[in-house]
């Protein structure tokens, strides 16, 4: 990650009213610091770019101060199979599904996983931010399209609300991910 997409990330966060999510991997925001590192450096490693993981996990741990924001509102929808990649150790793998289940229950955040057997109004596509009503961040493996025109905001909206129809949130969220983590076993 480059220092210019840092600066836009966070730019767009500080005028950030709600922010929607579709989740394919764990958000940024909900990463603990060790998840993040083991993340942020597996993707380095993938694109094959100098990155310093030390100081992008830090950056990242202050951006979460504003899922604590009563000004803001985050509203995430993470599909089922997000919760099950097991990309990091098994602690670390443990320790982030109990920090999902910390956030549900926040103010300023709404969690909602699509589980795996969901009737869905539609298939699962791509990752993608919508920034209150004015952008749309789209990002695929290769790349991250910025989107304004409206057209593209409508379509990621009906994208979100359709979606969000086939979501469990609260209690049941919460019991869903702690299936999850008990698959981990004593760790």
């Amino acid at each position: 990650m480059t220092t210019d997409f840092q600066n836009g990330r966070d730019a767009l966060g500080a005028r950030l009213r709600e922010l929607r999510v579709e989740a394919v991997r764990i958000p940024g925001l909900l990463q603990t610091p060790d998840y993040a590192r083991h993340t942020l450096a597996t993707a380095a490693e993938f694109r094959r770019v100098e990155h310093d993981v030390d100081d992008a996990v830090r950056a990242r741990v202050r951006r979460q101060e504003a899922l604590y924001d009563p000004d803001k509102t985050f509203r995430f929808l993470i599909w089922e199979p997000a919760l099950h990649a097991r990309t990091v150790p098994p602690g670390v793998h443990a320790a982030q599904l109990d920090r999902l289940m910390g956030v549900i229950g926040l103010d300023t955040v709404d969690l909602g996983v699509v589980p795996l057997g969901a009737e869905l109004r539609r298939a699962p596509s791509h990752e993608f931010w919508i920034y209150d009503r004015r952008l749309v961040v789209v990002e695929t493996i290769g790349t991250e399209m910025w989107l304004t025109d409206d057209d593209s905001l409508t379509t990621y909206e009906r994208a979100w609300d359709w979606l969000a129809e086939a979501a469990v949130h609260g209690e049941r969220a919460r019991r869903l991910i702690g299936r999850v983590r008990a698959s981990l076993g004593a760790v």
